[in-house]
C-alpha cells in the first residue's frame, strides 16, 4: 500500500470507536488513517478507511445510500495501492460475512506472498 501520508490532502478524522479499537490517533498515520474522495462516476463522496496490520493492507470504501460501483473500486485501488501491486475483494461463505455497513465494499493485499493470478489472456 502507499505511505498514506501521501493521501493526507483527502484526510478526515478516523471514527473515534475505530480509532481506539486500533490504538491509534483519531488523525491517522501513514499506515491507517480515514479519507475522503469524491467518486469519479458522480463526484459523491467516497468514504474510506484504510489500515495495515496483522499481514494485510485493507482498505474499506463506502458511499451514503449505494454500494461503490467497479469504476470506483478501481479508482480507489489505483489512490491506495502501488502500480505494481495486486489487491483483491474476497466473497467468503455467508457463514463468515460480517457487515457493519450495508454499502461498503473492501480490497485487500497480503503482505506475505503474491496473489495468485490467472493467465493474462483469461483477465481481459
Amino acid at each position: 500500500m502507499r505511505n498514506l501520508n501521501d493521501l493526507s490532502r483527502f484526510r478526515v478524522m478516523l471514527p473515534p470507536n475505530i480509532a481506539t479499537l486500533w490504538g491509534v490517533d483519531p488523525a491517522g498515520d501513514a499506515i491507517c488513517g480515514a479519507f475522503v474522495l469524491l467518486s469519479p462516476i458522480d463526484r459523491r463522496q467516497l468514504r474510506v478507511i484504510a489500515s495495515n496490520g496483522d499481514g494485510w493492507d485493507h482498505v474499506s470504501v463506502s458511499l451514503a445510500n449505494r454500494c461503490p460501483r467497479w469504476q470506483e473500486m478501481e479508482f480507489i485501488k489505483r489512490a491506495f495501492f502501488r502500480p505494481d501491486e495486486v489487491a483483491m475483494q474476497l466473497h467468503v461463505p455467508p457463514a463468515d460475512h460480517i457487515s457493519h455497513h450495508p454499502f461498503c465494499l473492501h480490497l485487500w493485499r497480503p503482505h506475505a506472498g503474491a496473489i495468485p493470478l490467472p493467465p493474462p489472456a483469461m483477465v481481459a
